[in-house]
């Protein structure tokens, strides 16, 4: 049986001093593939560099919406020249979020960017990984009129199951974190059982958003056993079932082998 955390953030600082213990840990746990993303350009070159650093870990390369002041072009030709290579899978993460965000000219440029780094996914032939909070209307608009080419991860899902649905028509993969197993998350958890058994994936977004029962305490890749196993008892199905079928899922959108051992 193969785990994966298809969404950390081994490269945060408070992991990355630690991340050699962190990798272990994840791997005894049974996890075979960690996918650490990156938020700028400087969080995007540590995750290549800590992607080089152990087999089990790919990297994402990208600049999340709340990171853009000061983005111009020449920064994404940075992140072009890094998602050439070997190790990266996916360009994000990149999004739209209006929780901080309410002027109308800051969500227009979080619309120019997020556009931007689709086109560049599209041109260099990688999936997205999408940051979407507060913003779903307009993040399926996007998604429809800027089609990544390649796929595309929902990360952290949290809009509502009707716009699961129009996602999943576009063939979309959604990732589920810690806040499945929160007792009143009645939404995440209405949308693992709505979510296509062929598009779910399973992400800890470490050291963020931990689950139960670590909930309130930094949260460690070793943890998505407790995602996967509310999802399997969500789905009413048994944990290695989902699992087997969440690593598929993995090799689908990222196009990587995993190997158990």
């Amino acid at each position: 049986m193969i785990l994966v955390d298809t969404h950390c953030h081994l490269n945060d600082e408070k992991i990355y001093p630690d991340r050699s213990l962190f990798v272990t840990k994840a791997m005894e746990a049974g996890l075979r593939f960690i996918l650490c993303v990156g938020w700028d350009l400087e969080s995007s070159k540590k995750a290549i560099q800590i992607a080089h650093e152990f087999p089990i870990v790919y990297a994402a390369v990208g600049i999340h919406p709340e990171n853009l002041e000061g983005v111009s072009e020449e920064a994404i030709q940075e992140i072009k020249e890094l998602s050439k290579d070997e190790k990266v899978l996916a360009i994000g993460e990149i999004g739209l979020d209006y929780h901080w965000f309410k002027k109308a000219e800051e969500r227009e440029l979080q619309k120019k960017w997020f556009i931007r780094q689709i086109d560049l996914a599209n041109e260099v032939g990688l999936p997205i990984s999408i940051h979407a909070r507060e913003a779903a209307e307009d993040t399926l608009s996007v998604l429809k009129e800027h089609r990544p080419i390649n796929g595309a991860v929902l990360h952290c899902y949290s809009g509502s199951t009707e716009t699961l649905k129009e996602l999943s028509k576009l063939g979309f993969y959604f990732g589920f974190d810690g806040p499945i197993t929160y007792k009143n998350s009645i939404v995440p958890k209405s949308n693992v059982v709505a979510c296509p058994f062929d598009r779910l994936l399973s992400e800890t977004d470490s050291p963020y958003l931990s689950p139960e029962p670590y909930r309130g305490a930094s949260n460690a890749p070793e943890h998505i056993k407790e995602i996967v196993n509310q999802m399997a008892i969500l789905r009413r199905i048994p944990f290695e079932e989902i699992a087997s079928q969440i690593a598929e899922n993995t090799k689908n959108i990222f196009h990587v082998e995993l190997k158990n051992g």
